[in-house]
């Protein structure tokens, strides 16, 4: 179900490449002050969908005048390729309810992308609404070319069921350190109780990492992205530790190196999955499961460990003829009302800053949610950078040949991929 928040195969991040090319710049914001009627594309997710049209319903029924069409985003090979199309086309709709931020270096080079910042109150609304965390949003020039939305953070789901056949305990598992977890999966395969103890994709779309190292990096370095200021920063003992785990993983064949057709935690194919908050609801009672953060080498502090967002956020597109109006309307959408209509609706975390003490009684009537609300403060995104595609492409074809499939020494592969990812990220 992950592969609902991000869809983009390899192929559409090729056209994505080549359609950024055609053009840069972008909008300098708050220079079209037009109101009027607006388009809103936002994701076919039927949950999403169903917070969509309420939303619409209610800025339409007190704006007569500036009033929302709304449709699910056009089919096509990945939502980034059906925007970078319509950018291209000139006819992209006002706001996007599903933009990638790993795209939006794309779109900004494009042109296709209103600076936010360039509206009077823009940097203020947005900072004011997400916190610390909107600066991982930020593009190059210091202005936001997209409007932190909402995350998925993702932690370990484990079945409670798997672990006491194989002897653990289900309540409190050993997972916090590397040692740890390594030890606990190799019980777990050991005793038959599961053909893998985890099993993610290793497959070679650019995103897959998102599900396996980054979390892992996030939560091991404190934070940090996997390029910092235009530089590698995973060639280290970190990045090092990361790469090496899964290596063992993956070595000890505690983990499966081909596709799995399904959801291997759904069949009991495997006893652990790294997961959002979507699969609270997914999962739900057919399997018995309990959900702790990612490891870290030596453990820590479940209030202090990072892991990666999985957000989509908010774009508004140049050819909007009515920005004025999309930028009120984008506010109003990311109002505290309507972020509490959204995690009603979809379970899914506003970017909104003190998210369990604004919403209390949702989290209290919903503990299961909780410890993702509380894990959505400290999230690390994508870097905002240049060719941010295709650097993750070639991490991730490295990241297999070494990690997944044994074939190249953890050094070489990420001596490599820093040199790689500097480079690319240099191009502008």
């Amino acid at each position: 179900m992950r592969r609902r928040i991000i869809t983009t195969t390899a192929l559409g991040a090729i056209g994505l490449l080549a359609l950024s090319a055609c053009s840069a710049g972008g909008n300098e914001g708050g220079g079209n002050e037009s109101r009027g009627d607006i388009t809103i594309w936002y994701s076919n997710n039927e949950a999403e969908i169903e917070w969509g049209k309420q939303m619409v319903e209610a800025w339409n029924a007190d704006h007569p005048d500036e009033q929302i069409k709304a449709q699910e985003i056009p089919a096509g090979a990945s939502s980034e390729e059906t925007i970078g199309a319509a950018i291209t086309a000139g006819n992209a709709p006002c706001l996007v309810y599903n933009t990638s931020p790993a795209a939006v270096p794309g779109f900004q080079k494009q042109g296709g992308l209103v600076n936010l910042s360039g509206f009077e109150d823009g940097d203020d609304y947005i900072t004011g609404r997400s916190g610390d965390v909107a600066d991982q949003y930020r593009s190059s020039d210091g202005d936001f070319y997209q409007m932190p939305w909402k995350s998925n953070p993702v932690m370990i789901f484990y079945n409670k069921d798997m672990f006491t056949q194989a002897g653990l305990d289900a309540e409190n598992p050993p997972l916090g350190t590397y040692d740890e977890f390594l030890d606990t999966a190799r019980t777990l395969v050991s005793s038959g109780a599961a053909k893998y103890a985890i099993w993610p994709a290793p497959t070679s779309e650019f995103f897959q990492s998102w599900f396996d190292f980054y979390p892992l990096y996030a939560a091991q370095t404190g934070g940090t992205q996997l390029l910092e200021d235009g530089k590698a920063t995973f060639n280290d003992d970190n990045g090092t530790a990361v790469a090496d785990f899964w290596a063992t993983i993956y070595s000890e064949g505690l983990a499966g190196k081909e596709a799995y057709n399904g959801d291997a935690f759904a069949d009991q194919q495997s006893a652990m999955s790294i997961v959002g908050p979507w699969a609270i609801e997914v999962y739900g009672d057919s399997v018995n499961w309990g959900s702790v953060p990612v490891p870290t080498q030596d453990g820590m502090d479940p209030s202090e460990v990072y892991t990666f967002s999985d957000a989509k956020n908010i774009g508004m597109f140049t050819a909007c003829k009515n920005q004025a109006t999309a930028w009120d309307v984008l506010k109003f959408s990311t109002s505290e009302e309507q972020d509490g209509a959204w995690l009603e609706a979809t379970g899914q975390m506003p970017l909104r800053q003190d998210l369990t003490d604004t919403y209390p009684d949702y989290f209290s009537a919903n503990p299961a949610y909780e410890q993702f609300g509380d894990q959505a403060s400290r999230t690390v995104e994508v870097p905002n950078v240049p060719n941010s595609i295709e650097i993750w492409q070639e991490f991730r074809d490295g990241y297999s040949k070494s990690v997944i499939f044994g074939e190249e020494e953890v050094s070489t592969f990420l001596e490599n991929a820093a040199d790689k990812a500097d480079s690319l990220a240099s191009e502008g």
